[in-house]
């Protein structure tokens, strides 16, 4: 059962919304929550607070009037614990645990979290980046990033942005070998291949229309991103990686994409926070400024 004080921010953030799933996301909790959160508060005050339909809510005229009246107290409330928070300066300091792919993490990462460290000195960050599995809640994690599918109840987690995956080679070896003109070309091109620090396998390439293609022979394979990408570079092989890998290299005309015409959707990127108890305001710090640093690679 929500306390009554909770009760009143979820009702005045819905009062402020278009929907119960906007407040729910604002909130960092799940839309069922927000519902049942109004309807206890509507039983409570023996009135209808919120006009419902498939779409959308409206508060009604005796919910607008009891939501001025809710957030002139949540206000009071609020101001009693920030006085108190400032008064010991300790509410932006201390350690924030972060998990990270590797590629992702020293390419994109790493500057945002540099940016933010600069401006608040005072944050421990604990940076993990690691392409293996990582049981965040076991580690304590506050805050991870990830590529690929994002479907765990424990995490309150949003979509970031797109990732492409490009075939790519160095000019020196398509001067050499060519360009394949199809998927089923590369199985008579020299390739390089990552490993799956989880499997001790190749990652398969994917393509679209759901294919995807395995090196059987490969001229280099290493569960290190960096290492592949620099062997890709030295024209050891064809690869597959993704943008933010590749972006800057094909700007400066380092790689060459090819097979264009075939590349797979792109993949999510997300961002999460275990879905327990309040979030300390140096962790939302943290989550925000990746969430806006991020959203805009």
């Amino acid at each position: 059962m929500l306390n009554r004080l909770e009760m009143l921010r979820i009702f005045c953030t819905a009062a402020e919304s278009r929907s119960f799933k906007e407040a729910a996301n604002r909130l960092g909790i799940s839309p069922q929550a927000v519902t049942r959160a109004v309807k206890e508060l509507e039983r409570l005050q023996g009135e209808l607070l919120f006009h419902r339909n498939t779409r959308h809510i409206q508060v009604t005229l005796v919910g607008e009037k009891f939501a001025l009246i809710a957030k002139e107290r949540l206000h009071a409330v609020d101001e009693l614990f920030q006085t108190s928070a400032r008064d010991s300066g300790n509410e932006l300091q201390g350690r924030v645990r972060i998990a990270a792919p590797v590629g992702f993490g020293h390419k994109c990462l790493m500057p945002a979290l540099m940016e933010l460290s600069t401006v608040h000195p005072q944050l421990d960050i604990d940076l993990t980046l690691s392409d293996e599995r990582v049981d965040v809640v076991d580690e304590k994690i506050d805050i991870g990033i990830r590529i690929g599918f994002m479907r765990d109840s424990r995490f309150i987690a949003r979509q970031l942005a797109k990732i492409n995956m490009y075939v790519v080679a160095s000019p020196d070896l398509i001067n050499r070998v060519g360009r394949p003109a199809s998927i089923e070309d590369l199985n008579h091109l020299p390739v390089t291949g990552l490993v799956d620090r989880n499997t001790g396998k190749l990652w398969p390439w994917i393509f679209s229309m759901d294919r995807q293609w395995m090196p059987s022979i490969t001229r280099f394979r290493s569960a290190d991103a960096e290492a592949e990408l620099m062997a890709i570079q030295n024209g050891l092989g064809f690869a597959q990686i993704p943008d933010f890998l590749a972006q800057d290299l094909l700007r400066q005309e380092k790689l060459v994409r090819v097979l264009e015409e075939v590349e797979p959707v792109p993949w999510d990127l997300y961002i999460y926070r275990p879905q327990r108890g309040p979030v300390p305001q140096r962790i939302r710090l943290v989550f925000d400024h990746l969430v806006s640093r991020l959203s805009v690679r």
